[in-house]
């Protein structure tokens, strides 16, 4: 606010708490109530003589009707981001009991003697292997998959002969001419439950991974 001729504005004086927090009302409504109490009163105490200028005081209307403005805005945007995440919430409940295809290289299996994976190649590769180990690292098999294009490939191995008091995983080796590509391996999981992490980005409980994004999920199955 101004001065009017012999008359000074209200001033803000602001006090801390013990711990140095501002105790003054910051919130817009408050903002906008406190700046008109100001204005009636200046205009109250003004010099009929030299009143307040019409310009100065439109200006300072606008300014407070803005920042009053964008508080229902933000207002606004957060309840929609609101609604927004409970609808995500409502539609991945769906996916409870699903299959997904997610990072990692465990095995899954879709029947006792038939196992299953699947993985991302970056570019096409001349030649695709799948290497099958123990938790320990121990190759117990290997399968050789041919040429395959870019793009994501499922494959499913013949595991009769797999040892089934462990979990085992894969390794994709993919090379195209005399270079490796660099392959990305996706397991077969299963939601289990859903929900939000700390930052409100939805997430999935899956049967073998746990909390994962669901950013993280290529494909549902």
């Amino acid at each position: 606010m101004t001065t009017t001729s012999g008359v000074s504005s209200p001033t803000y004086h602001i006090t801390s708490s013990a711990d140095g927090t501002a105790s003054a009302k910051t919130g817009a409504t408050e903002a906008q109530d406190r700046f008109l109490k100001l204005l009636v009163a200046q205009l109250s105490n003004q010099d009929p003589m030299n009143p307040m200028d019409n310009a100065q005081m439109t200006s300072q209307i606008a300014q407070i009707n803005t920042v009053t403005g964008i508080q229902q805005l933000n207002d606004t945007m957060q309840a929609m981001a609101s609604q927004a995440s409970a609808m995500q919430m409502m539609q991945a409940s769906a996916m409870i009991g699903r299959g997904v295809l997610t990072p990692g290289n465990q095995i899954a299996f879709s029947d006792a003697d038939t196992a299953i994976g699947a993985f991302d190649l970056p570019t096409g590769a001349t030649s695709v292997k799948i290497e099958v180990t123990t938790a320990s690292g121990k190759v117990i098999d290997t399968v050789s998959l041919g040429a395959m294009e870019a793009g994501q490939h499922g494959f499913s191995l013949v595991a009769s002969s797999y040892p089934d008091d462990q979990a085992l995983r894969f390794n994709v080796i993919a090379v195209s001419g005399a270079g490796n590509v660099d392959a990305t391996a996706l397991m077969h999981d299963r939601v289990t439950s859903v929900g939000a992490g700390a930052d409100g980005t939805l997430t999935l409980t899956l049967q073998q991974n746990g909390s994962t994004p669901y950013s993280d999920v290529r494909s549902v199955l």
